[in-house]
């Protein structure tokens, strides 16, 4: 993940976003796991998004913010980071990757997972590059491309996920004697990923060469995703993707790091503009109250509880 140096309006439009926001792309946990989900109490306001470092921290914090006022969900979604896309030298194929703590997530989904599912927070994997070539920019083969999609829409459906978050970083192209991006990859894998799970979500983290390389012969995949963001944390940015506003996150804080008075002026600036998601990096497992707060006030007019 990229980190630099790394009035509240209620209006009908907004209102609109919000319904919108909570319904794109969406899978409930009853779709994943057969359990219902209990239903988490309606709030009105942009989609909150919390990436996880799993390395470091436990999913279940994205779970533990509700609203003063109303008792709905801080965090709508949580990004389980990161899975990897990795290189075989010997076959000359990329491949999915867990580290050892995103597969101890997945592996322990009903204690790491599921509750996050049945409160009504939709949970995303999160793929990176690793520094060995392999990326999603330069699949050489419409085959190759859509081989990778089945490896990341299997992985939703064996876990039970709602979705897929890209986040082309790190790949260093070129390692391991690998192509540079081309034009076709991220069309060819994005277009395969949607079709194999159509009711499933797909995000943008708008950073790297596959951001930029969206349409190829004729196909244009900006509206296969449900939700982009801006990567640059502490600053405001608006992704360039054509996505409605609904689907598109300028501001990214990281909890922690950037100031309250930045993650304010950049939810205020979310809900005055009319843009539909807030994003949020590096929830960890203190008592972060007061960050949440800053920026919960500004797009829901309630400051956050936390519950350990």
């Amino acid at each position: 993940m990229f980190t630099l140096a790394r009035r509240r309006v209620r209006t009908a439009a907004l209102a609109l976003s919000a319904v919108a926001a909570l319904v794109l792309g969406a899978t409930t946990a009853t779709g994943a796991t057969g359990v219902p989900a209990a239903p988490a109490p309606v709030k009105q306001g942009p989609t909150s998004v919390a990436y996880i470092e799993v390395n470091n921290n436990s999913m279940l914090n994205v779970g533990k913010y509700t609203l003063a006022d109303g008792g709905g969900n801080a965090f709508d979604v949580a990004v389980i980071f990161a899975a990897n896309i990795n290189y075989d030298t010997a076959s000359k194929t990329a491949y999915l990757h867990f580290n050892e703590n995103v597969q101890r997530v997945l592996d322990n989904a009903a204690t790491q997972i599921r509750p996050l599912q049945q409160k009504g927070i939709k949970v995303l994997l999160s793929v990176l590059g690793n520094h060995q070539g392999a990326g999603f920019a330069n699949f050489p083969s419409q085959q190759a491309a859509s081989a990778f999609a089945a490896q990341l829409s299997d992985t939703v459906a064996e876990y039970g996920l709602d979705g897929v978050d890209f986040d082309d970083e790190y790949a260093e192209y070129g390692n391991n004697g690998t192509a540079q991006p081309n034009d076709s990859s991220f069309v060819h894998l994005v277009t395969a990923l949607r079709a194999n799970m159509p009711d499933k979500i797909i995000s943008l983290y708008n950073i790297g060469p596959a951001a930029s390389r969206l349409s190829y012969g004729g196909v244009d995949i900006s509206g296969k995703f449900d939700y982009a963001w801006n990567p640059y944390y502490g600053t405001w940015q608006v992704p360039g993707i054509a996505l409605p506003k609904a689907k598109l996150s300028p501001a990214a804080v990281e909890i922690g790091r950037t100031s309250q008075s930045t993650a304010a002026d950049l939810a205020r600036r979310t809900v005055d503009e009319g843009y539909g998601v807030y994003l949020t990096y590096n929830l960890d497992g203190s008592d972060r109250s007061a960050d949440v707060s800053a920026f919960t006030r500004e797009l829901y007019g309630s400051e956050a509880v936390y519950t350990p």
